[in-house]
């Protein structure tokens, strides 16, 4: 055993001790913590309210990177050749469809709905991140509307306040967002088990694995629970100019945001209660409430579609502390059930009779697909780009949950282009991210157990995270290893080394996570 082998495994031996202490503390703040801000919004609509241009960086160009140029060194086959490599310039965006494709899917009356990472920060201003110009989609992002009148004590919260974050606050004071809508929840398993029962007995099994002992926490469910409460206490902003509750400042550039005149001002449910408004006396136990909570269990049936469909193309073995569901039947039985899962999740998808819920929904699914295509393929060049890894995060991970999130508001009543249904959409973004970024933190950090996955599986498929780019920025020699996925002998161990050794990859990595969970 050589000497680097040796500290290796020192150093394996060390972190494995550490993660037991570690995992269930300061390891799960950031995303605790990020999710109380559902937890506030329940009994306070102004927390809806996205924070002041005051305290945001005003330039209102799109994010970018800087465009500095740096050079690293590549070793293919012993040859070693000079990449020059232009963050600000290379930007993939992966594709689907083509343009002349997705152009003729489109009429006068379809949505053109904006990636979250264009419509909102994605970097820290440190970082080069910028706050995106207004567009469809976040036009009303900055409105005060919800303020007057109404006390904002979300304010002054700060992350930073709680111990495990730099603060002396214990976060068992706050609300558990969870128990907030525990009693939703409980039916939840056996409701959607019912939902996706199949004729067939293997196709069933498979499809209700994840629902059954393998339910996880249920995090996308809880979340649309909490925003569903939320919203039903923000009454619907009033369209001046038909005097309808779906928002519409104007009708001055209609056509610009993607539909016929007022559209995109438009797409809220139509809500059968009396007096036409939900509230949050009359909205457990009405229409409005089991359709979002059926929308709850659509988002999750698509969640554990996408991981079935994952565990396949990873070659994985366990999946939330058991075997993943290829590994108990067959790729084929576990595709099926995928294919399935996401059948289900159509169906029902329609019957919450809302064209912009299912036009959002499905541009979500999109979205994941588009996720794996740029993890699968991206050229080596963008795996050391971090606006490249968040955007990845964003199509894998926050695109669902940022989605439900505005799906939940047109149907709790609020159009599409309101103040309301676009800060839920900001919320769902940046909590997303926050909940991918401390994921991939913890799988340098946190025991197999915990994760309910192997851990260091990200490297083992090749892929580099938040942490791991923050190295190979102080470490110029990781740069080559990132860019060829670490295939050969010896690279996860150099990469592992380093990130050990630096004194701020870490740091970086969890300041990152608790920007998205501050924001959010």
């Amino acid at each position: 055993m050589n000497s680097k082998e040796r500290m290796y495994r020192n150093n394996s031996s060390n972190m494995k001790n550490s993660r037991k202490r570690s995992s269930s503390t300061k390891g799960r703040f950031v995303l605790a913590a990020s999710i109380l801000a559902s937890a506030f919004m329940i009994n306070n609509a102004s927390a809806f309210i996205s924070p002041p241009l005051s305290t945001l960086p005003r330039n209102q160009m799109q994010m970018s990177l800087s465009a500095t140029t740096t050079k690293a060194t590549v070793d293919n086959n012993n040859d070693v050749e000079e990449l020059q490599i232009n963050a600000g310039k290379y930007r993939p965006n992966p594709v689907v469809v083509s343009a002349e494709a997705e152009a003729l899917s489109h009429s006068s009356t379809t949505m053109k709905l904006t990636p979250s990472y264009d419509l909102f920060q994605m970097l820290t201003e440190e970082e080069g991140g910028t706050i995106p110009a207004k567009s469809a989609g976040n036009a009303m992002r900055d409105d005060s509307i919800l303020k007057i009148g109404i006390p904002d004590t979300l304010e002054n919260l700060k992350l930073s306040s709680f111990q495990g974050l730099g603060g002396r606050e214990k976060i068992e004071k706050l609300p558990d967002p969870f128990k907030m809508v525990e009693k939703e929840l409980q039916p939840f398993s056996d409701s959607i088990k019912e939902l996706v029962s199949s004729d067939q007995p293997i196709l069933s099994m498979a499809a209700k694995h994840f629902f059954e002992k393998r339910h996880g926490k249920r995090f996308r469910p809880t979340i649309v629970q909490l925003v569903a409460k939320a919203v039903a206490v923000a009454v619907p902003e009033k369209n001046e100019v038909h005097g309808k509750g779906n928002s519409a400042p104007n009708e001055e550039g209609a056509d610009k945001v993607g539909g016929v005149a007022g559209w995109e001002w438009s797409g809220a449910s139509d809500i059968e209660i009396e007096g036409g408004v939900v509230t949050a006396d009359n909205h457990k136990g009405s229409e409005v409430w089991r359709r979002q909570a059926q929308l709850g269990q659509i988002v999750e049936m698509i969640h554990v579609a996408s991981l079935i469909h994952d565990d396949v193309l990873d070659e994985a073995d366990t999946r939330r502390g058991g075997e993943a569901v290829h590994k108990l039947y067959s790729n084929k039985v576990a595709v099926l059930a995928g294919d399935y899962l996401l059948a289900r999740a159509s169906v029902l998808l329609a019957r919450l009779e809302n064209t912009a819920v299912v036009q959002i929904m499905a541009t979500a699914l999109e979205s994941l697909v588009a996720g794996e295509i740029m993890q699968l393929k991206a050229p080596p060049e963008s795996l050391l780009e971090m606006e490249s890894y968040l955007r990845k995060s964003y199509y894998k991970t926050a695109s669902l949950i940022c989605y439900a999130c505005r799906s939940t508001a047109l149907l709790g009543g609020h159009a599409y282009g309101s103040t309301v249904a676009i800060a839920c959409e900001e919320f769902g973004y940046h909590l997303g991210l926050a909940y991918q970024i401390q994921d991939d933190i913890l799988d340098f950090t946190a025991a197999a157990n915990v994760l309910g996955k192997p851990a260091l599986a990200d490297m083992d498929l090749g892929l580099s995270t938040a942490p791991i780019l923050y190295a190979a920025q102080e470490f110029p020699h990781l740069r080559p290893l990132v860019m060829r996925r670490f295939k050969k002998k010896g690279d996860k161990q150099t990469a592992l080394e380093a990130l050990y050794k630096s004194d701020v990859a870490m740091d970086k990595a969890k300041a990152l996570a608790r920007f998205h969970a501050q924001v959010s």
